[in-house]
Formats: structure tokens, sequence, C-alpha cells
């Protein structure tokens, strides 16, 4: 055998190597990890498998009671529409966004998808959870608004006024190159933060922003097919997928976690390939690399949600909206907590703050994903609706996430979630 022959063989053999642990790293960037190793987070724990938890499914039928209570009022004729940014861009019955962009000159749809798109994907970047402190004073109606729709109408303002555009003449558009450079100090005035006014994870939230800026300026050839590099690049991408005029929402997830993997801070890789919202657990068994890591994705499933209702408007078909998965952090965490279903092992555990790579942590986010649909059934059961109908998506706008607000204020006056999450503004 010659040297030269076996040193061939060799490389194949360690770029077939490679190759596999790559494909094995991408399959945890998808809705169908997400929920897989969710429920199986669950079934140890039904069986009485997890450090920190055990489980009552005896008081799910209560959990589905308080969900349709809620829905029933916000909803009253049970037409109940995705849970996305979009409906927090509503203050006090006026839709901010479509008022804006209803009154502006759009040559076709394909501009204002990309507007909603850059618009969406900065928000929702934004919205990692405003700690309880938090206000935003709306210059419209003077209210001080807290939380995630303070949050929301703050991102509006921001790219209503222009502070992510690189030209003065067309605010309603995020840039590369302006979010590459986005001063903090802009961003603290834009969301009023002072002393007494604090925003948890504001610097993460900066960085997170600068991150993308950079990452659409090396990838113009992703974002800049149609514009310079922005967010709403990633609406062309999309549209160029679609199988006559129709695209499937695990798809959108799937270019998110690709295209938008490498901005997320200290977080794990393998082969090379940025892991996102994913964390290790020693409970979850794979006969691969995979094994001990559980993906979440929240905020990029909180994403791909709400770029459906832009692509629809474009004219173009989502397909299988419940192959995304119901969305882990605290509030629909809490809702599991606080109805008991949920229980801590250690009692002690909900008087301190836990780390978001802790094992409690990933317990409660898994747990929460799997809980969600068992719930969803349940709600579908009693109303008589099926996943065509009533998909997961309206579930947790009607819904789960309200509900667990409800029963937290019920809980704690601050309204805070019954466990503490150390936050870095990139992850709820």
């Amino acid at each position: 055998m010659s040297t030269a022959w076996s040193g061939a063989r060799w490389k194949n053999t360690d770029r077939a190597m490679a190759d596999a642990l790559e494909q094995q790293a991408r399959s945890l960037l998808s809705a169908g990890a997400v929920r897989a190793r969710a429920a199986t987070m669950l079934e140890i724990g039904l069986a009485g498998g997890l450090s920190h938890f055990t489980i009552d499914l005896d008081r799910m039928d209560g959990v589905a009671e308080a969900v349709l209570a809620v829905t029933r009022k916000a909803y009253p004729t049970l037409e109940v529409p995705f849970h996305a940014r979009w409906r927090h861009f509503v203050l006090g019955g006026v839709d901010r966004w479509a008022r804006l962009a209803d009154a502006a000159s759009w040559p076709d749809r394909a501009p204002r998808a990309r507007a909603e798109f850059d618009l969406a994907i900065v928000s929702v970047l934004l919205d990692a959870g405003a700690g309880a402190a938090w206000r935003y004073r709306d210059a419209v109606t003077g209210e001080a608004i807290g939380r995630s729709e303070g949050l929301a109408i703050a991102s509006l303002d921001m790219f209503a006024s222009g502070l992510f555009s690189g030209d003065p003449r067309a605010p309603f558009r995020v840039d590369a190159d302006a979010l590459a450079r986005l001063p903090l100090a802009a961003l603290t005035s834009a969301f009023q933060v002072t002393d007494s006014n604090p925003l948890l994870g504001l610097d993460g939230r900066n960085d997170l922003l600068q991150r993308l800026g950079r990452l659409m300026k090396d990838r113009a050839e992703m974002f800049g097919t149609r514009d310079t590099p922005r967010p709403g690049g990633l609406f062309d991408r999309l549209a160029a997928q679609a199988v006559r005029g129709a695209i499937s929402a695990p798809a959108i997830l799937s270019e998110v976690l690709n295209q938008f993997g490498p901005i997320w801070p200290s977080r794990l890789e393998l082969a090379g390939v940025p892991l996102g919202d994913c964390w290790r657990h020693p409970a979850i068994k794979a006969n691969d690399a995979t094994a001990g890591l559980v993906p979440l994705h929240k905020l990029s499933q909180w994403l791909s949600y709400s770029l459906i209702e832009p692509l629809q408007r474009a004219g173009l078909t989502v397909t299988d909206i419940d192959g995304l998965t119901g969305l882990a952090e605290y509030r629909n965490g809490g809702l599991f907590v606080d109805h008991e279903v949920l229980r801590l092992r250690d009692a002690a555990d909900a008087d301190h703050a836990h780390a978001v790579d802790s094992l409690l942590v990933v317990e409660w986010r898994a747990l929460t994903v799997a809980l969600l649909d068992r719930l969803a059934e349940l709600v579908r059961a009693k109303l008589g609706r099926t996943p065509e109908t009533l998909p997961l998506a309206s579930i947790l706008e009607g819904g789960t996430w309200a509900a667990g607000r409800a029963i937290a204020f019920a809980r704690r006056p601050d309204g805070s979630p019954p466990l503490k999450v150390i936050s870095d503004g990139t992850v709820f």
C-alpha cells in the first residue's frame, strides 16, 4: 500500500467523520429535535428520574380550564390569532404597526414583507425579559408599559424613528451597517433606561444586535440578494424556497437557526456548528455526539411564529404550523409550576436564582415544551377543535402565556415567575 494512497484514505475517512458530526449537530437545529428531546425529558420525569422536579399530570385539567378562561375573555368568538410579536404592537385597540405600514407607500408586497421581517427580527431579539421594574413611557398615551408589551412598543418606536436604518430618508428598515455600530448609549436612551428604571440584560441585547449586523455584512450573499444586507433578506431566501407558493413553518425555523446561529454568545458548539439555545443534561441519551444535549430554541421559534404573518401577507402559504413547538419561557413554564403540575423536589430552590444552563432550568424548560403539547390536546378536546382549526400557535396566544401571567400575579404581587433565572437578555 503506497503512502499516498494510505494518506488519501485517511483524509477521506476524516472528512466523512467530520461530515457525519456536522450532520448530527445540525439535527439539533430543528423543531423536531426540540419536541423529541422535550418528550424524552417528560418521560424521564414521569418515571421519577429527574433531579429537580416531580410531575402530577392529574392537575393538567385545571390548567386547561385556566387557559380556556383567559382565552374566552380575550377572544370571545374563539377566533384566536397566532402567538406572535405583532400582537404586542396593538395598544389600546390600535395596531400601531398596521397604521404606519398602511400609510406608507410600497411598490409591491415584497418591500413591505422585508420591512416586516426587519421589524420582527430586531424586536424579537430585543424581547428577552425586561424584569419587574422596567417601564416604557409611551409618547402617544402617556402610559407606562412594562414587560414584553413595553419592549415591543419601544422597539417599534426605534424602528419607526429610523434608529436601525442607514438611510435617513427610509426609516422603515434595518441595515447591517447600522446594527453593527449601534451604540449602547442609543439603545439605553431609546429604552428610557436609568438607575431608577433598569432593564435586565441591556448590554447583552445590544451585543446581540451588533453581532447580527456583523453577520449580515459577512453573509451579504444570504441577506443582500435584493437590497443591501438586512434581516429582511431572509424573506427573499424563504420566498425562493417556496414550492408552489408554500413553505412550512419548520423550514422557517431551520433558516432562522442556521442563518442566525453564530450571533448567540457563549453557547455550545458541535463540529463548529453553533447550537444556539441548547443545553446539557446527562439524562438525555443518544448513540451519537448529541447525547446529553437539549435544544429549546425559544427566541428562534418565537421569531419563526412572528414571520408567518408577513409571509402570508406577501401571498405565500405557510404549512405545518404545529410543526413548531411551544415556547420554553417563564410564563409558560410558570403556568405549570404555579398550578403544581411541576413540583420542586427541594422547595428551597424557589428562593434563589438559577443559571440558564443549570440542570433545574434545563429540566423546567424542556418539561414546559412537552407539557404544552399535552395541554394543547386537552384544550382542543374541551372545545371540539383540531390542530388545523386551533393550532398550537393560537393556544399559546389565547392562551398559555396569558394564563401563566395571570396566575403569577395572583400568587405574587409583582407577577414575577415562580422560579428565578439569571438572564443575560438573550434567552428569555
